[in-house]
């Protein structure tokens, strides 16, 4: 039985043209960043996504749960589970607003701003050490280009719960 190294390898040497081979790559990514995100929960204890969140509030402390889900692009109900999750642990809590009291805010807790640090072994990790790596230019049509093809994918098959973009 070959080693998925050498499966992903093999895939990666058939012509499949421009198109497939670039949904090749979106699809190895997608599975790359779903099993850092299972190792990262085994060793820190927190997934790839809890870790943006923290990594987000520690960032803005004070930002509202509305605005973490649009900075994040995920519905509120997603949100609401892994921000569930993460009080549960005491990482983060919800505070009212002194000035308003309608308005819930996200702080990290004591424990939550232990993980709000550069680590190893996550996928920030692998995203600084490759953007480290490559050309400025390089990195910005990259992204570009992910940003053109979830605009796409948004505009053809729409979701009442995706984040709408401000200004549009």
């Amino acid at each position: 039985m070959k080693d998925e190294a050498s499966t992903s390898t093999e895939v990666a040497i058939l012509d499949l043209g421009p198109t497939l081979g670039f949904m090749s790559a979106v699809w190895r990514l997608n599975h790359a960043l779903e099993r850092a995100s299972k190792h990262m929960e085994s060793v820190l204890g927190v997934t790839g996504q809890q870790r943006m969140i923290i990594r987000i509030v520690g960032r803005y402390p004070a930002i509202t749960a509305g605005e973490l889900a649009r900075a994040l692009w995920i519905d509120a109900g997603t949100l609401s589970a892994a921000l569930k999750r993460l009080e549960a642990r005491k990482l983060v809590e919800r505070r009212r607003s002194a000035d308003d009291r309608r308005k819930v805010m996200l702080h990290l807790t004591p424990e939550g701003k232990a993980f709000d640090v550069p680590a190893v072994a996550t996928v920030e990790s692998a995203v600084a050490t490759t953007l480290a790596g490559i050309p400025e230019d390089v990195a910005t049509s990259a992204r570009q280009v992910l940003e053109a093809l979830e605009s796409e994918l948004n505009r053809n098959a729409p979701s009442r719960t995706t984040p709408k973009r401000r200004g549009s």
